[in-house]
């Protein structure tokens, strides 16, 4: 391999030829040689996005003049349609700031640019750098990245979920299946109301995160090295935030407190949160699903679910409710993750947190596995769950819960000596009623309907 010789402040460093990168990438390459996790692709392309705002709030303010100014903005849209990505090969492992990511992008910005000038245009620190520090552009990144990932990614994945839940409860609504809590036999319940439970938990999830967006929409750009702003001039956060805006379409603004800006990742933390919160109801709803569809002859079988696969290497029909699996993986990363998010954001060492790298990956991964797991649930398994009619009814006739209609009428204690006896002789709770005297068949058949125990009684 052929090298160039590069320098930075520690002295001269050899660098592959064919590449962009300059010093302080290299020695990063050479330093930490740590797993095989690659920066994420988001935070590469928020990085672009921030420099290229960076280099037209630098021009507006009179600090960069416009051919300069151009040719940043030039390489930066090159990175942002897909080139140069070979160019960015450091991992998450490295110093906690991200410096050498920001420097990385730096060096290949500067070279690239000066490439197409076909002079020495460009410095990675004086010019692609200007204004700003790693310190305010990693965090800026990671916000931007977050932000972008859950209204491009999970959001409307979100979306789609709840559109379905609304379809199934227009299909199924009127289908009076027996409830249940404690895994034991319950009340009857619409299977509609059901899946607005899974709606509604969802629909929360949704605010819940839209509610996250606005802290990570307050970007640190502007503090440079500790939060005062030095040697960057007035106004250029909020200058940069405009910028930003206009390539994003986001309402993004410069944070009001540079200080807690730069040593804060509270705002990554709560959203987290919101992430995790989503995590939780999506493993409920897929437990939800692969219970009911449990079976197909020995379970509770009161869904159908489609057969995406075979299900056993031995046993030949097995269907699995591999999509609902899939799910629940998804869920334990997630919240594993926010652990992780957890302790780094409490890691806030005096004017910065040194877990940046750490955090934002974490918080992608999170982001990029719930939209993805969410979009293959509800095309290959939710869209096509059907009632099995036969199973529901069976089950409501069974259960010994339907005396609880009875409570108004010969009191709890009586209701309970019904279904204690009826379970007791394996009598249904009608002729256990009859048998007792605590009331006529015509008496049971007129209190006892299921469809009227799915929902406040209603007054003559």
């Amino acid at each position: 391999m052929e090298y160039r010789m590069e320098h930075d402040s520690l002295g001269n460093v050899k660098v592959p030829a064919g590449r962009y990168w300059g010093a302080q990438t290299q020695r990063s390459l050479e330093n930490f040689p740590i797993g095989k996790d690659l920066m994420p692709d988001e935070i590469i392309h928020a990085f672009a996005i921030l420099k290229k705002a960076a280099a037209r709030a630098n021009q507006r303010l009179g600090k960069l003049d416009e051919r300069r100014a151009d040719l940043i903005v030039q390489v930066c849209d090159e990175i942002l349609g897909g080139k140069l990505c070979e160019e960015f090969p450091l991992t998450v492992w490295q110093t906690g700031s991200g410096t050498q990511s920001n420097m990385n992008m730096n060096e290949v910005i500067a070279n690239r640019g000066n490439f197409l000038a076909g002079e020495k245009l460009l410095h990675p620190n004086d010019t692609v750098n200007m204004s700003q520090s790693s310190n305010d552009t990693f965090p800026t990144a990671m916000h931007i990245a977050a932000v972008i990932a859950l209204r491009r990614g999970v959001l409307p994945a979100l979306e789609r979920m709840i559109n379905t839940c609304k379809y199934l409860e227009t299909e199924n609504k009127d289908i009076i299946k027996i409830g249940r809590t404690h895994l034991q036999d319950a009340t009857p319940i619409r299977f509609s109301q059901e899946i607005s439970g899974w709606r509604g938990m969802l629909e929360n999830n949704y605010e819940q995160i839209i509610a996250s967006c606005s802290g990570l929409q307050r970007l640190a750009l502007g503090g440079t090295a500790v939060g005062t702003g030095i040697n960057a001039p007035e106004n250029f956060g909020e200058v940069s935030a405009e910028e930003i805006n206009k390539f994003t379409g986001y309402m993004f603004e410069t944070a009001p407190n540079k200080f807690h800006a730069l040593t804060a990742k509270d705002d990554l933390a709560f959203s987290h949160g919101a992430l995790k919160a989503l995590a939780a109801n999506m493993m409920k709803i897929a437990n939800d699903v692969r219970w009911l569809a449990s079976g197909p002859r020995c379970g509770i079988g009161e869904l159908i679910i489609p057969a995406n696969e075979p299900g056993s290497s031995i046993m030949p029909g097995k269907v699995n409710p591999t999509q609902c699996e899939a799910v629940t993986m998804v869920a334990v990363q997630v919240m594993g993750n926010d652990t992780a998010i957890g302790f780094a954001a409490s890691q806030g060492n005096f004017q910065l947190n040194v877990f940046l790298p750490v955090t934002i990956y974490n918080f992608l991964q999170s982001a990029r596995l719930l939209a993805d797991v969410m979009d293959s649930f509800e095309t290959n398994c939710v869209r096509g769950i059907r009632p099995n009619y036969d199973a529901i009814q069976a089950h409501l006739d069974a259960s010994l819960m339907l005396v609880t209609a009875l409570n108004p009428h010969i009191g709890y204690e009586n209701a309970a000596r019904i279904a204690k006896h009826a379970h007791a002789t394996g009598q249904t709770l009608k002729a256990a009623s009859v048998e007792l005297g605590l009331l006529t068949a015509e008496e049971f058949d007129a209190w006892v309907r299921p469809e009227d125990m799915v929902h406040p009684k209603q007054e003559d």
